[in-house]
Formats: structure tokens, C-alpha cells, sequence
């Protein structure tokens, strides 16, 4: 017997697939390395790129400068300035180009899609309801895309109940892309009954990613012990992880954001530990959180699949065709 082998109780790891960056932030973090390449620093970030203070403190490192507003961009800069993944306001590009500065558009395709879905419904004249968390940026951006008012926020069932559209025959709903799908299912379904003339979206406006992660947590919270999601506490998809964990029967489930803040306390005597990662969370971080586990236990490994991902976004033009004359 190898010394103290003996002595670390047994620990199965059910890995969860898919698990941390999906194609939108790859996309948003590739932005953001290339332009650095192209430009040399600083290149400032509006809002953090992604929702992950790892991935915000390595950029910073290599030379990028994070400002909520663009006021705090300094005058006559030809620097570029991108805009997170997740999204702004028509105010912000409409400043950007006002102060003539270079800017990149990061926000993910499907958050631009919901966008545009927005944009469809006011010009046919109906009134739009978005469903998301107030506050979270990607809401402020889809409200942003239209004047004030047109866009009414319902954050839960009981703000789908309380909610008089001004005529329910002319009525439509887009979502943010990172909800619950179980919660959201339900309250599009209280809309659907209160409102029957309400226009969705064609396709789900959660999207695939979020979709995803949910259902391998799913999976795996009803036969683990104790459930890790590795995510930041800003990070809507990594929130709705732990609280999925929770709902599908699993008995602690912690967001942690990386090995330094498991609480070893709340783990206790478990046999069988899920982990999984936010679409903004780095495998690196994972991995340690992994390692961590392993210096306690004897660790034994096994993946569980909800889906094969293999979505791909291109970079922004600006930075694709620099990239091409590379």
C-alpha cells in the first residue's frame, strides 16, 4: 500500500457535459486577446467581458483596462473599446461613434438575436414583455434597444400575474438567454393563459448553452451527495446551475468561485461530489477545484453527458480580417 493511501476515504467525481464556456464567451474573450494582439494595449472593456473575475484579472494582466461607462474612456483615444458579451444599450454604441472612438461589439449572437426580436415587435406595434433579472446587464442592454416604456421586465409568476398590458391582443415576450428553463417555462405558461394572443419568440430565447448545463446538472444532482458549480456569484447561467442542483434533489449544492473558497466544513462525509462550470467559468478553475478535492480524497473521475456542443461563433469583422492578414 502506497503511505497514507489507506487513509483518504473514497470520492467518486461525476463531471458534468457540458460544463463551462460556451461559444458566445469564447468568442467575447477571443475579442478581447486578439485586439490586444492587433492594437498592443490598452484596450479598454465596457463591463466585465464575461462574468468571471479570473478571466477579467488574466486580461487585465496582459494589458486591458475594465470601465463600467464610457465616460471613464479618456478623450482622443485610439484604443479600441469592446463591449461585453452580454450585451448594451443603443445609448452606448450611439456614444461611442458621437467621441469617435473604435469600438467592438462583443455581445453574443443569440443575445443580438433576442435584440432583434424586440426590435420586430415594437415596429409591428406590440408591447413587449422581457423576462429576465433586473439589473443583470444583459437586461439593461435588451431594454436599452427601444425607447422607455416599451419594454415591461417580469421577473417572476407573480409579476406575470400582476402584469395589464395596455391591450392583450397585441403582445410579445422575448427572454434573457441565461433564465432557468424550468422557471421560465412557467411563467410563459401563466403569460400564455392570462394572454392568449401573446407572441413568442420561434425558438427559445435561452440559449443552448444555458439549456444544456442545466439538463446535465439534471442528471447528475439526484445521485451525487453534494453538487459544486463553479461560477461567480454575478453570473446569472451559474446561478441558476446551483439553484437547478437543488430543485432536482440534490442535498448541498455550493457555487464556489475557485479552490480557496470551498467551505470543507459543508462537505463533510460525501461519497459522491457533481461538478460542474457557468458559461463563464475557465476549465482551469475546475480542474484546481479537482485538485483540491483529490489532496483529501482518494478521487476517482467519471464524465456524464447531456449533449454534444459544437457551436462556433466568428470573431468581429474588424478583428477576423486582421486576422486573416496575419
Amino acid at each position: 500500500m502506497g503511505s497514507g493511501s489507506s487513509a483518504k476515504p473514497s470520492l467518486k467525481v461525476l463531471l458534468c457535459s457540458p460544463r463551462g464556456f460556451c461559444a458566445g464567451v469564447v468568442r467575447a474573450i477571443d475579442s478581447v486577446e486578439q485586439a490586444l494582439k492587433i492594437y498592443g494595449p490598452p484596450v479598454y472593456v465596457r463591463h466585465e467581458i464575461v462574468h468571471n473575475r479570473y478571466v477579467v484579472e488574466s486580461l487585465r494582466a496582459k494589458g486591458a483596462i475594465f470601465v463600467e461607462e464610457l465616460a471613464e474612456v479618456p478623450e482622443g483615444t485610439k484604443a479600441p473599446v469592446i463591449f461585453s458579451a452580454h450585451g448594451v444599450p443603443k445609448s452606448v454604441p450611439d456614444e461611442a461613434a458621437g467621441r469617435n472612438l473604435f469600438a467592438l461589439d462583443a455581445t453574443c449572437p443569440l443575445v443580438t438575436k433576442v435584440h432583434r426580436e424586440a426590435e420586430i415587435h415594437y415596429k409591428r406595434g406590440r408591447e413587449i414583455v422581457l423576462i429576465g433579472h433586473a439589473g443583470h446587464p444583459e437586461v439593461i442592454g435588451t431594454m436599452g434597444q427601444l425607447p422607455a416604456g416599451a419594454v415591461s421586465l417580469i421577473e417572476t409568476l407573480d409579476d406575470a400575474d400582476r402584469f395589464a398590458p395596455r391591450d392583450a391582443a397585441s403582445l410579445a415576450y422575448v427572454t434573457q438567454t441565461t433564465l432557468s428553463v424550468q422557471d421560465t417555462a412557467a411563467i410563459v405558461e401563466r403569460l400564455r393563459q392570462r394572454f392568449p394572443a401573446i407572441v413568442g419568440p420561434h425558438k427559445e430565447d435561452i440559449c443552448y448553452a444555458t439549456t444544456n448545463r442545466q439538463e446535465a446538472v439534471q442528471r447528475v444532482a439526484p445521485i451525487v451527495d453534494a453538487m459544486i458549480v463553479v461560477g461567480a456569484p454575478n453570473s446569472s447561467n451559474s446561478q441558476r446551475l446551483r439553484e437547478v442542483a437543488e430543485r432536482a434533489g440534490c442535498a448541498h449544492a455550493a457555487l464556489v468561485q475557485r479552490a480557496a473558497d470551498i467551505d470543507w466544513g459543508a462537505f463533510g462525509n460525501i461519497a459522491r461530489l457533481g461538478i460542474t462550470a457557468g458559461a463563464s467559468a475557465p476549465e482551469i478553475l475546475v480542474e484546481e477545484i479537482i485538485d483540491a478535492f483529490a489532496a483529501r480524497y482518494d478521487v476517482s473521475v467519471e464524465t456524464v453527458s447531456a449533449a454534444e456542443e459544437g457551436v462556433f461563433f466568428p470573431l468581429p469583422r474588424a478583428l477576423r480580417e486582421n486576422q486573416a492578414a496575419e
